[in-house]
């Protein structure tokens, strides 16, 4: 499709904080086209804005990237580091009078927003010293008066450009503001570096979010001035929540770092991520590995509307990741989330997160869904009854006796004591106790295996859900298996 120069993307996060997942999309829209044409991918920190920079930013950015196997041709490049650049070229426009001085204070900035807001107008600079004359702005910078550079807008002009999932786009300079270009503080502003930063470096797609498409047109007006060509413009549609709106700004919400920590895998993000990218119509082809989602990366493929991050998607996802990987190595990263002063050795360990596996959505859940087995349980009575009183009654059935409860469990604790500890495995466990609960009639004249087995799994896990009482005992064991259900038994007395 772009055959007549090589491709060359860039992703350029600025250090103002954690990697937000809507970041991790661009930055996997970069690699996976990069990739598919055999391009290269470059990373650019953008950390000009010194006021919201943050402390660590950068290194954590580079270790999460890091965490998802995303490898960068060339980078990181700091614009920091180029501010002579930035300025050789402001020079360059200041000189060709397409940018000027501007000393306007931050206290008339202010008032003129108040009132333009007042009026019901759109807040953009008045162009107050657009024109001020050769000897005022000498005077000015004699002085040392504090300044930015600002852009010459023209005025009844139209700017229009292309982009390559939106198609044709147009805007009137009239809505234009006189952008600024260097800041009181000699950086750049986002709007002046990224233009340079892609002509030096040579980039031929420039690829972001939606919401940089009204700032393109002072891009392009930067390239005219600069006589220089620009690139292909890719404005990727936003992610939103559920529910069609906004993205939390809270960390844990949207930040990559946080899903990582929950338990969510590299893999399993990559995954769900490139479904809200690229359109895949086989629902039963939906895992896909990196490698395959740049096989089949397609520029016809890419969503046009808006993503959303559907959580309940990703557990699932995830989930297929965690059912795939050995036991061993899943002990491994789930050992962070059971409690550290736990006297269990690794094999009984391995033997719970295999039990644990099938049922998993993410990582940490484990620590949730296996605690019983690391702690004291405390009862609730109600629950220890069958049918539970708390999930309800059955039709035509009273209240769930504690005597039918009562009679279960010392049945269940009875036929446990004979069975040999080098026999106190989960088949041989239902097999003794299978046919013991196939005697147990409702009130209806049915089986109901219920009446043995819910309060045993109660008795032994302390929850409404839990796997199966049989792969419990076993690995509980016979004496602390006998231990659980005495202490429900004595709770129903």
């Amino acid at each position: 499709m772009f055959k007549n120069s090589k491709v060359r993307v860039r992703f350029a996060p600025s250090p103002t904080g954690f990697l937000h997942i809507g970041s991790l999309r661009t930055v996997l829209l970069d690699y996976l086209f990069s990739k598919k044409e055999k391009g290269d991918f470059i990373l650019r920190i953008e950390d000009t804005d010194q006021e919201r920079f943050t402390e660590g930013a950068i290194e954590s950015l580079l270790k999460t990237l890091k965490t998802f196997k995303i490898k960068f041709d060339e980078g990181p490049f700091y614009q920091s580091k180029r501010l002579d650049i930035y300025n050789k070229h402001a020079e360059q426009l200041l000189k060709e009078e397409k940018a000027y001085y501007c000393f306007c204070t931050k206290e008339r900035l202010e008032k003129m927003r108040e009132e333009q807001i007042a009026n019901k107008q759109a807040p953009m600079y008045d162009q107050h010293c657009r024109n001020l004359d050769k000897k005022t702005n000498e005077e000015n910078l004699k002085n040392k008066a504090p300044y930015t550079i600002r852009m010459k807008v023209p005025a009844g002009e139209t700017i229009k450009f292309h982009d390559l999932l939106h198609g044709e786009i147009e805007f009137k300079t009239d809505l234009i503001d006189d952008q600024i270009l260097i800041k009181s503080d000699g950086f750049p502003t986002y709007h002046f570096a990224v233009v340079i930063d892609d002509h030096l470096m040579k980039i031929s797609h420039a690829m972001r979010g939606e919401e940089w498409i009204s700032s393109t047109p002072k891009h392009l007006l930067l390239y005219k001035y600069l006589n220089w060509k620009p690139p292909i413009f890719i404005h990727l549609s936003l992610m939103l929540n559920k529910n069609g709106g906004k993205l939390s700004k809270r960390k844990g919400d949207v930040a990559v770092e946080s899903f990582l920590e929950n338990g969510y895998l590299p893999e399993a993000l990559i995954n769900f991520i490139g479904l809200t990218i690229l359109s895949v119509k086989d629902k039963e082809k939906e895992i896909l590995s990196l490698n395959d989602l740049i096989k089949m990366f397609n520029w016809n493929k890419v969503h046009k509307n808006p993503a959303i991050l559907d959580i309940d998607k990703l557990d699932w996802i995830n989930s297929q990741y965690i059912k795939q990987i050995p036991i061993k190595e899943l002990t491994k990263l789930c050992l962070p989330y059971l409690p550290k002063d736990s006297d269990l050795n690794e094999k009984t360990i391995e033997k719970i997160i295999k039990l644990e596996q099938p049922r998993m959505n993410k990582l940490s859940d484990i620590g949730e869904s296996s605690d019983f087995f690391f702690k004291e349980l405390d009862y609730n009575k109600d629950l220890l009854t069958w049918p539970p009183a708390l999930r309800g009654q059955r039709p035509g059935e009273k209240d769930a006796p504690k005597e039918k409860t009562l009679e279960s469990l010392n049945k269940t604790y009875s036929i446990l004591c004979d069975v040999k500890d080098g026999s106190f495995g989960a088949e041989k466990l239902k097999q003794i106790l299978m046919p013991e609960a196939e005697k147990f009639i409702n009130s209806e004249g049915k089986i109901d295996r219920g009446q043995l087995l819910w309060p045993m799994r109660v008795a032994l896990s302390g929850k409404e859900k839990s796997p199966g009482p049989f792969e419990i005992a076993e690995i509980l064991g016979k004496t602390e298996t006998l231990k659980r259900i005495q202490k429900a038994i004595n709770r129903l007395k």
